[in-house]
């Protein structure tokens, strides 16, 4: 639905919304309008008669700077909305009004940070869902209000609405990404336990930090480089002082089966010699500054190189040519094998750039929507500064979105392989591109709690690749945050330490044997779990599945799950539990109705917890961690690194439900191959458990890889009884491979090629 004026243009987004491939020709709504003069209607769905959008409530402003739609919802479980530091998963609908702007800012209550998604998803009173977008980038806010009712208002732009209906949550965000974007397939290699820091200061260091997760053999996929790797924080160039050497070290760590991933920033120093700085000076050739209101002259800011600043202007296609050789170029110098894009809000140390921002409608509008500062200019460029695509008043939160396409391109064609991109700002459809993490934390116990929500956020987003800074960027950690954000890291999606300069260190390998102890007890559950967590991945990318979940997500009826953000899923059957509060050792943990299995000793939770908050121990040394009967979970033998580990063998862990039965998938391609899917190469094969009986059933086998690899166990929990004979593939097993114990938990050790259809039936 879009409302805009037919006699002037105005800024739209030039994000093309996918129309989806299922297309009916009886939509499962009905739009009544109630008064064409004020534009009133309602929005019902058809099956059930709920009005999912009404807005007689306040009817529509539409003036050049300042547009208003008040819209009645259909419930107060509203999720979504971004980005900001969130108190709670479902929102607080108690007039609560965010901002939407990009913007450099550590996470602070309410604050508009890094990103902008002005989308929402609405858990209906009869447990439908729906998810709602406003595709617009310019300054805005919404005010939740207890009605229950929504009012958008924003400064510019039209009103480009789209509604998905779901019915289900993951419904919701399959058809969301259908349209904006499918999520971009993660290079296999960065499922592992990544560290990072701001503060290296050498490569001494760096080397001796790398040595002790080496020497307590914690599992450790990915290093990185923060500006401090740079000459004086110029892109595209490393310091050959405190980082001699460099270029040799990350062959080695290459060698050990590691990745490197540099950090670039979007601002280029304008006052290097001439003649010194060839990517300035390419740039300044090719003319793709921000430019001032002139649309000739470059923006001047202040950041981290010496000197004043520029800015390249990603939504000029000459920019995406220069960024890729740029980027190319480099590859040359540092053979790194992921790009990491921060400060792209864009971040400039001044408001505004120099002389300042003159007095006029774009840099001082009417109406400033509730964002930090009440200033657009605060902490970035002034409105009226000029992009290809128009003024920065339109297309400053883009900044982030439109440089992560190019730097996809760049990782892609610079490594040959899958690309690898983390961005700190993101926008509607970046998922395709890009990850993200949640930005400049503090090391905190609140925001282990905040983290989670802004994990399930961003799977709502279409951008499932997402973490926080494990122990906390800002501030100084303790022993037990650190060690309890670990296990908790331990199950982000993207599972990365990272902390800020001047702070104490907080690597896993700093605190001694025990801390070191148990990160990696937490780690090895990860690598072991890669298989699974690597198949919810492909789902993702095939079919916009969500990669972490909230509970209301697979309970929907279930009214207690839906304020339920303390604990949350891998896909639909694995329930993590982490210890978020200081000196806690147990945590209470909500059971919905289902089989739920202890993952540690496979015994089956008591009928009795079922929709029942219940106190579960959680000692220091243990993150609590429930399988959902019903499911079955790819295992692979875990190794200190994934290069390692995809060489061990494969295990399934079938967890049965009421019925004894249960399913499962497992993905497995060569884990960096550009479009492996879309090309055919990858192996997939689907597990059925029923009637006492698993088939695996091969669907697709492009892989020449999987020919090496084998299961070795299967697990399977809820077994009632002990049974007499198993057979494999016709043949029987020695009882010898075959372990029953009381808690109904059968293990087989059996030698099976991975590539072979299975069947192994149970008889008593």
């Amino acid at each position: 639905m879009e409302i805009y004026d037919p006699n002037n243009k105005r800024f739209e987004v030039p994000l093309n919304i996918e129309s989806s491939s299922n297309v009916s020709f009886e939509p499962n709504y009905d739009v009544e309008f109630i008064n064409d003069t004020a534009l009133q209607f309602r929005v019902i769905r058809k099956k059930t008669r709920t009005v999912l959008w009404e807005t007689t409530l306040g009817g529509l402003i539409f003036s050049n700077q300042y547009i208003q739609l008040m819209t009645s919802v259909p419930s107060t479980s509203i999720y979504g909305f971004g980005e900001h530091e969130h108190p709670s998963f479902k929102h607080d609908m108690n007039y609560v009004r965010y901002g939407m702007f990009s913007r450099d800012q550590s996470p602070v209550a309410l604050s508009n940070l890094y990103g902008v998604h002005p989308f929402y998803m609405c858990i209906e009173k009869d447990f439908n869902a729906h998810g709602v977008l406003l595709l617009n980038s310019n300054a805005q806010d919404v005010t939740l209000s207890p009605s229950p009712s929504l009012t958008f208002r924003t400064i510019g732009g039209i009103l480009d609405f789209y509604m998905f209906l779901g019915p289900t949550p993951e419904n919701v965000i399959q058809q969301y990404t259908e349209a904006i974007g499918r999520p971009f397939m993660p290079p296999y290699w960065s499922l592992g336990f990544q560290l990072s820091r701001w503060g290296y200061n050498s490569i001494d260091v760096l080397e001796k930090t790398v040595e002790r997760l080496r020497q307590y053999d914690i599992p450790h996929d990915v290093q990185y480089g923060d500006i401090d790797y740079m000459e004086r924080q110029l892109d595209f160039t490393y310091d050959k002082a405190n980082f001699a050497g460099l270029p040799e070290y990350i062959k080695k760590l290459k060698n050990d089966g590691m990745h490197y991933v540099i950090i670039l920033d979007p601002f280029l120093t304008k006052d290097e010699p001439q003649g010194t700085y060839r990517p300035y000076e390419l740039g300044q050739e090719l003319g793709i500054w921000v430019n001032n209101s002139d649309g000739i002259t470059p923006a001047v800011g202040k950041a981290w190189p010496p000197g004043d600043s520029v800015y390249p202007d990603y939504t000029n296609p000459k920019t995406a040519e220069w960024w890729i050789q740029m980027c190319m170029e480099f590859k040359n110098i540092l053979d790194y094998d992921g790009i990491w894009i921060d400060m792209n809000e864009p971040s400039n140390f001044q408001n505004g750039q120099q002389p300042g921002c003159e007095e006029n409608h774009l840099n001082y509008p009417p109406y400033v929507p509730d964002i930090t500062g009440g200033l657009l200019a605060e902490k970035t460029l002034c409105p009226n500064s000029k992009t290809y695509l128009g003024y920065h008043y339109d297309t400053h939160s883009l900044f982030g979105w439109s440089q992560a396409i190019p730097t996809f391109y760049a990782s892609q064609n610079a490594t040959g392989k899958r690309a690898f991109v983390l961005s700190r700002s993101t926008f509607v459809g970046s998922g395709k591109y890009t990850g993200h993490w949640l930005g400049d934390n503090f090391s905190r116990w609140r925001d282990m709690h905040m983290s989670i929500i802004g994990m399930l956020e961003f799977n709502l987003f279409g951008i499932p690749y997402i973490g926080a800074d494990i122990c906390g960027f800002n501030e100084e950690t303790t022993y037990e945050l650190c060690l309890r954000w670990m296990q908790l890291g331990a199950f982000y999606p993207f599972s990365r330490n990272h902390n800020a300069i001047g702070m104490k260190e907080q690597d896993p390998g700093v605190f001694g044997e025990e801390f070191a102890a148990i990160s990696r007890s937490a780690l090895r559950i990860r690598y072991l779990l890669l298989p699974y967590l690597y198949t919810l991945f492909y789902h993702s990318h095939v079919s916009g599945n969500t990669v972490v979940r909230g509970l209301m997500h697979e309970f929907t009826s279930d009214p207690q799950t839906h304020g339920i953000d303390r604990a949350f899923l891998w896909g639909p059957a694995l329930m993590i539990t982490p210890v978020l509060e200081e000196g806690a050792r147990s945590v209470y943990v909500y059971f919905p109705e289902a089989s739920w299995f202890d993952f540690y000793t496979g015994e089956q939770v008591s009928p009795s917890w079922l929709k029942k908050s219940v106190e579960v121990p959680a000692p220091l040394d243990v993150i609590p961690l429930f399988i959902r009967g019903g499911y079955i979970l790819p295992t692979q033998l875990p190794a200190r690194t994934t290069v390692l580990s995809r060489l061990n063998p494969f295990s399934l862990i079938i967890a049965l439900d009421e019925h004894g039965e249960a399913s499962g998938s497992l993905f497995w391609d060569d884990g960096d191959s550009i479009d492996s899917v879309e090309r055919g190469e990858y192996f997939y094969v689907e597990y059925k458990f029923s009637n006492r009986s698993l088939k695996a059933t091969v669907i697709k086998n492009g892989y020449n890889g999987i020919t090496s690899l084998a299961y070795n166990t299967i697990q399977i929990l809820g077994f009632t009884s002990k049974p007499n004979v198993i057979f494999m593939n016709g043949k029987t097993i020695p009882s010898n491979r075959m372990q029953y114990n009381s808690n109904g938990k059968i293990t087989l050790w059996i030698s099976a090629p991975l590539s072979q259809e299975l069947t192994i039936s149970f008889e008593y």
